[in-house]
């Protein structure tokens, strides 16, 4: 598994399994721009998986808390590491698959977590403007892919 970021020495970042999906809609990719104030960022949607859930359930279930959007998964187009020194202090490696979706329903309702902003961005802006470099990586393999079918 690819590995990004760089891990500061001085620090234990530990293992968080996670998931993040790429749904594309009318050209645009759906991203989420997190208010953190002149902090703010964009990530893909997507997170922690809880429990014994699965990859493709918990970017269902981040995707309806995060954007709103009802999605099933479509397929694991694969798979990174991300050293990731969160806001809140701890610092994590979160590990694990980056898959495509398919929108079931163009209607955002049922979003949980206010601080997260459905936007929706030309890939290529995407893979300019997001904070991780997994998630852009992510973003130039949908990319690829999508140019050889």
């Amino acid at each position: 598994m690819l590995q990004f970021g760089t891990a500061r020495p001085d620090h234990l970042y530990v293992l968080r399994p996670t998931a993040f999906g790429l749904l594309v809609h009318e050209g645009r990719l759906a991203c989420v721009r997190i208010d953190r104030g002149e902090n703010s960022y964009l990530d893909l949607p997507g997170g922690a998986r809880d429990g014994e859930e699965t990859e493709a359930e918990a970017v269902v279930r981040e995707y309806r808390e995060e954007t709103g959007l009802r999605v099933a998964p479509r397929e694991r187009l694969t798979e990174a590491a991300q050293f990731v020194d969160k806001t809140d202090g701890r610092t994590v490696n979160n590990t694990g698959g980056f898959w495509t979706l398919v929108l079931l329903d163009p209607v955002p309702s049922g979003k949980i977590e206010d601080d997260h902003e459905l936007v929706w961005l030309d890939p290529v802006e995407a893979l300019v403007e997001l904070r991780h470099e997994a998630h852009a990586w992510a973003v130039a393999v949908w990319m690829r892919a999508r140019t050889t079918l």
